[in-house]
């Protein structure tokens, strides 16, 4: 069996050295559309587990919007109320007029 563990590592080794050689080779934009491809198919993938998933639960499901909307709201209202303690006030003085302009007033005060 030792024969036969060191020829599978030296297959694995060569295996490598030939896909390390192929991505050195291999321009930047191929590279770049095989990483997109790879993810197209991870998402891909993914989106058919999660709607066979929400076929067969969708209680739980609702449940975990419900949940995430909840949390969502909660940290907005955090968020203001930290704008509302942290915020800064500012003092606005008072401006007398002049008594000349009192008389032009009409009698609304505009």
């Amino acid at each position: 069996m030792g024969k036969l563990d060191k020829a599978q590592d030296r297959a694995m080794e060569l295996i490598g050295e030939i896909g390390d050689g192929l991505r050195s080779k291999m321009p930047d934009k191929a590279m770049h559309w095989v990483e997109t491809g790879a993810a197209l198919g991870a998402l891909r993938a993914g989106s058919k587990v999660a709607g066979g998933f929400v076929r067969r639960n969708p209680v739980l499901v609702g449940a975990a919007v419900a949940g995430a909307g909840l949390l969502w709201l909660a940290a907005r209202r955090r968020a203001k109320q930290q704008v509302l303690i942290e915020g800064r006030a500012t003092r606005v003085d008072a401006v007398r007029r002049k008594s000349q302009e009192r008389q032009e007033q009409d009698e609304y005060g505009a």
